[in-house]
């Protein structure tokens, strides 16, 4: 709503209306403050004077003659006419003033008014103003209000929609996570169960509903619920997911092997809820896993087995044909030996690359460092392929290319193995022509020098299309016109396999019709000690040798004796029982398997009564598949393997006797009681470790405690969960691994409580093995630090 403005006065009218207002108030104010008589008689005299002064100067400027007459009649006039006129005029005057300020008072009022008036009108006004802008804002509510309500609406039809997409989810997550094979079951923070799918409720025999709220204490029996939490606190303690395997028996009987993640979960704040698991059933992979296991097994016991009957008449033809050569011969005699003894030699060669084969595949072929001199070993590895290469009427050449550093650091028993791979199959393709072997090394540097072995042959070639592929597993070329030449193709492959092991690499260049060149590079570090000559510390030993084949008694009888041994023969353990209870031998040679028990049956037996406290028992065997530490578990000092190498011979015999006697003299210096040397003793094997030294050195031995501690909490951890599923096989066989890897660095405490664990067949087995695997526990720890400082006092004596 809105009002036509008022009118306004014009500035000229109002100032002259101020000025006869001015004036009359004057007036007005003059007569009311004197009143009428004296107003009238001041007036009458004023007039009287005006009309006395106005009639003279009226005749003086008419020019007529002032008469007195005039004068007087103007002044008689005056003075009748104007005291009435004055008078009545004052009245007037007078009323007129009252009416005047009447007429002010009411003006006042009026004004007043009017302003009360502008004043309610803006007022009016800005109240109207005002609700507009409260009829703007209600319609604006209003509207709002509408929208909200729309909106309001909207959100509750899609709430309604996403409740009961999200049911349909639900109830589909739900379905699919019990149809699911897999073992799902979660649990709060306060280790209770919450919820679970239809493979848990079936594997506890309690429905979801039942499970609410319990602990794993009130579903699975004890050592699997002590298990089961132990996880979880992990689980929860670290915040980070975990992977376990363990056995978990059903309601209704079964025992089943599950592979269980378990993983914390957390709401969208953060805030943790508790924890997943999810459990898959490995029993079939178990199972399979198993049965490659057990197959494994059976194949190396095979390998074994055929290893030491084939070896051991082997072992009797390379001995007795050396020493045959030895004697004297004639020309065709001497050939005759040679090509006995180069053809055995050769046979004993493809029964290392079978067992080399099964070690690659077990992953147990290692190498053992020692210090060769290249020409030696060159003219030893030559003297045989010469025979070879004489047999079918060709030429072996070998070259040594100056300079090469006289001593390097390598394995040689598998570089002879390379080597003899190549040169062999050289000399068996090549129809006619030579052979040759060719060494070159560079200069060292850093203390490591590449050594280069090429063996060149005029035979029949490798096709081009072949060459990338003579080095895989039981590949063979086919050779049409070469027919004869045939082997069992795992040679080269092996011989790739090793160089590979030794940081080096191998390359063939062939010409078909013309001849092959393989190029073996290998970098070696230089020895700056040079070959440690052993020569044999002690003589005169009583030594009883168990052997049950002829041939081996007399290779092996006539080498020690030869030493300046003393020598008796028992065939048969019975045979060696008796002739130990009878006589003190200084050394037993026990041969493992006997026509009627094996050695370590022997050798227990002679312990259990005694017979062997100041006896050495050394085991004498063709079976290679075993380490050194299984027969040192087994109550022996110490192993020669066949066929008996007289530098093999030396080396045990000084450490068995030649060393001897300074450490008893040295043992009788400290003081009597318990010393920290002591404890050392008792926790490691000080003559392994210082033998280990002394041959692969302080580094070579750190680096094996390195992989040692990699390998040893998967095989504790293993051990603890074979333990929880009672798989009494199982824990035996991982007892026997940590047995195995704890013998190898010399951990000889961890390694005689393996022992104890790994022998199943103990009446009081299952009382005992609880408290073994808790000190085995305990020792690893305590072993393992003493061991790193021995290791870390010898590398400050070195340094």
């Amino acid at each position: 709503m809105s009002s036509k403005p008022e009118q306004q006065p014009n500035p000229v009218e109002q100032v002259q209306s101020q000025q006869l207002d001015s004036w009359a108030e004057r007036a007005a104010r003059w007569i009311s403050q004197y009143g009428a008589t004296k107003s009238t008689l001041v007036l009458f005299l004023f007039s009287l004077v005006v009309t006395s002064i106005g009639s003279f100067i009226i005749r003086f400027v008419i020019g007529a003659h002032i008469e007195l007459e005039d004068l007087i009649t103007a002044i008689v006039l005056t003075c009748t006419v104007a005291p009435m006129v004055f008078l009545v005029f004052s009245a007037l005057v007078k009323q007129l003033e009252v009416s005047r300020q009447k007429m002010q008072s009411a003006v006042a009022e009026m004004e007043r008014m009017r302003e009360a008036d502008i004043r309610l009108h803006q007022e009016l006004q800005n109240n109207i103003h005002q609700l507009n802008k409260e009829i703007e804002t209600r319609q604006q509510a209003q509207l709002d209000r509408e929208r909200v309500f729309a909106e309001l609406e909207n959100q509750m039809h899609n709430r309604t929609e996403k409740e009961e997409q999200a049911l349909r989810y639900s109830i589909l997550l739900r379905s699919i996570i019990d149809a699911s094979p897999d073992l799902i079951y979660y649990r709060n923070e306060e280790g209770k169960f919450a919820g679970c799918n239809r493979v848990a409720e079936q594997m506890t025999g309690k429905t979801e509903e039942e499970l609410m709220g319990l602990t794993p204490h009130q579903v699975y029996d004890e050592e699997l619920a002590r298990q089961v939490v132990m996880s979880d606190n992990e689980v929860l303690e670290s915040n980070a997911s975990i992977t376990e395997e363990l056995w978990l028996r059903f309601a209704d009987g079964r025992r089943r092997y599950y592979e269980m993640r378990k993983v914390p979960f957390f709401d969208p704040k953060g805030n943790r809820l508790g924890l997943l698991a999810f459990g898959r059933d490995i029993t079939e992979r178990k199972q399979a896993a198993d049965a490659v296991k057990k197959a494994s097994k059976d194949k190396t016991a095979f390998i074994a087995t055929i290893s030491h009957e084939l070896r051991t008449p082997l072992n009797g033809i390379v001995g007795l044909s050396r020493m045959l050569r030895d004697t004297q011969l004639n020309k065709e005699q001497f050939n005759w030996v040679s090509t006995i003894y180069a053809s055995a030699i050769t046979l004993g060669n493809i029964f290392n690359d079978i067992i080399d084969l099964d070690k690659i595949e077990r992953d147990r072929l290692e190498l053992q460092l020692k210090t060769v001199n290249l020409k030696e070993f060159s003219l030893e590895l030559g003297s045989i392929i010469e025979l070879l290469a004489a047999d079918k009427g060709l030429s072996f050449k070998s070259h040594l290319i100056e300079p090469i550093p006289p001593f390097l650091e390598v394995d040689g028993t598998r570089l002879r193995q390379i080597l003899w791979n190549l040169l062999f199959n050289a000399v068996k393709f090549t129809p006619q022509g030579h052979v040759s072997l060719t060494i070159e090394a560079s200069m060292p540097e850093d203390g490591i020098s590449l050594v280069k072995f090429k063996i060149t042959d005029t035979g029949v070639g490798i096709p081009q299309e072949e060459l990338e592929k003579i080095f895989a597993m039981y590949y063979q070329v086919d050779h049409p016109n070469h027919k004869s030449a045939t082997g069992t193709g795992i040679g080269l492959a092996i011989c790739q396999q090793m160089v590979s092991m030794m940081k080096g690499h191998i390359s063939v260049n062939s010409v078909l019709g013309e001849g092959t060149c393989f190029t073996v590079e290998l970098p070696l570090a230089v020895s700056s000690q040079g070959i440690r000559t052993q020569q044999l510390m002690t003589r005169s030993l009583d030594i009883l040798l168990v052997e049950d084949i002829q041939l081996n008694v007399m290779v092996a009888k006539a080498l020690l004796e030869k030493l300046g041994q003393k020598v008796s023969v028992a065939m048969t353990g019975e045979d060696a029982l008796e002739q130990v209870r009878n006589h003190h031998y200084d050394l037993i040679l026990l041969d493992i398997q006997l026509p009627d028990m094996n050695g370590f049956e022997v050798a227990s037996i002679l312990c259990k009564e005694g017979l062997i406290k100041n006896t050495r028992v050394v085991a004498l065997t063709a079976n290679v598949i075993k380490t050194r530490q299984e027969y040192l578990d087994n109550g022996m000092d110490d192993v020669i393997a066949k066929p008996i190498k007289k530098s093999r011979v030396i080396e045990v015999f000084n450490q068995l006797f030649a060393e001897s006697e300074p450490q008893q003299a040295s043992a009788a210096l400290p003081e009597p009681g318990v010393t920290p040397d002591k404890h050392l003793h008792a926790a490691l094997d000080m003559e392994l470790l210082e033998m280990l030294l002394d041959t692969i050195g302080i580094d070579m031995m750190q680096n094996s405690l390195t992989v040692f501690e990699q390998m040893m909490p998967n095989y504790l951890e293993l051990l603890q969960l074979s333990l929880s599923a009672k798989e009494k096989s199982e824990v035996c066989s991982h007892a026997h691994k940590i047995k195995g890897a704890a013998g190898s660095v010399g951990l000889s405490a961890v390694q005689k409580i393996a022992n104890k664990i790994q022998q199943g067949d103990h009446p009081a087995w299952w009382q005992n093995v609880y408290d073994w695997v808790e000190e085995l526990q305990q020792a690893y720890g305590h072993d393992l630090q003493k061991l790193k400082d021995w290791m870390a006092a010898q590398d400050n004596d070195i340094d």
